[in-house]
């Protein structure tokens, strides 16, 4: 990192047209000269869900390479960030309204974008994600309805089960009778690695959700996401767990086939921050053959990073 060398960011709020809800995200669009280390602890410093930091693309069909940060490690793929990211490039000009696409190069590979304008602004992303995978189906509930303190008539366990899910990480779907039952739950972590251990699974981010909706909620699902194992007690919304949570849906017969292009998520709302994330799932000859999430952002703010050496570094408002 060099000596006094400034880093600016950009301070974005995603997943939603509103500043201040949504979920946080730091943007650090000229990213040269920072080395791991040094983003790692600059994310600890942000303590947003995650930092991004742009380079120049590394790989040939990309536009940049993009690389994440939650507060205590780096991850190859999530949701908010990549939306948030190409917001920020384009609130900077880096991307026009001539682009239809751009591709980004995330921890995962090359990772498409699609874009639409209004005017000369940007209007809304979707993110293109792998098709997720299905993992182990947790039979004793008592167990994780004792880790999110609840009690175990409050999840439903026949057409809709608990189970893991994920593309590039796993998550563990936990789905409730009500959006009472969603904004009651509190993970204990200690209760939850015990959950994970007697299955046989490492710690996974726990994603609670209910299909009651209100009726001027426009919402598909209400959800909450728990991941501490990342540094992140509550997240405000989860677009990496969003594309496994609408195939889940597809696949356990909760979300018709024919509305699977439609389905919106609902997040955050127990933080003070509701996120509405949009989820579309293409179907064809009876398979998941694509899975995007999509969303809008806002800028809320900006400023700096300045470092002395390659070991101190200071925020500058």
């Amino acid at each position: 990192m060099a000596p006094n060398k400034k880093y600016d960011y950009l301070h974005l709020d995603v997943f939603t047209d509103r500043p201040l809800t949504g979920n946080q995200l730091a943007v650090f669009l000229d990213a040269e000269g920072l080395d791991a280390d040094v983003m790692q602890r600059i994310a600890l410093e942000m303590a947003f869900s995650e930092t991004t930091f742009v380079f120049p693309a590394e790989d040939p069909g990309t536009d940049y390479r993009v690389r994440i940060f939650t507060p205590r490690a780096e991850i190859p793929m999530a949701g908010h960030p990549t939306i948030g990211t190409t917001f920020a490039l384009a609130h900077a000009g880096r991307i026009t309204k001539a682009v239809a696409s751009i591709t980004l190069g995330l921890g995962i590979g090359p990772t498409p974008v699609g874009l639409e304008w209004r005017g000369d602004q940007l209007d809304f992303a979707w993110m293109t994600q792998p098709i997720p995978q299905f993992g182990r189906r947790l039979e004793g509930i008592q167990g994780v309805a004792s880790a999110l303190g609840i009690d175990a008539a409050a999840i439903r366990d026949t057409q809709l089960p608990v189970r893991v899910v994920g593309s590039t990480f796993p998550f563990l779907y936990v789905p409730l009778v009500s959006q009472e039952a969603v904004n009651a739950a509190e993970l204990d972590r200690r209760a939850l690695l015990r959950v994970c251990q007697a299955a046989g699974i490492d710690e996974l981010g726990v994603f609670v959700f209910t299909l009651q909706s209100g009726e001027e909620d426009r919402a598909t699902v209400f959800s909450r996401m728990f991941a501490p194992g990342f540094g992140i007690p509550e997240d405000p919304a989860t677009g990496s767990a969003s594309g496994p949570l609408g195939v889940y849906l597809v696949e356990c017969g909760a979300v018709h086939p024919d509305a699977a292009a439609h389905i919106v998520s609902r997040q955050g709302v127990k933080m003070g921050r509701p996120s509405e994330i949009h989820i579309s799932i293409g179907i064809r000859g009876g398979q998941v053959h694509n899975v995007r999430v999509g969303g809008k952002a806002v800028v809320v703010g900006e400023g700096a990073i300045a470092a002395d050496d390659g070991t101190s570094i200071r925020a500058q408002h």
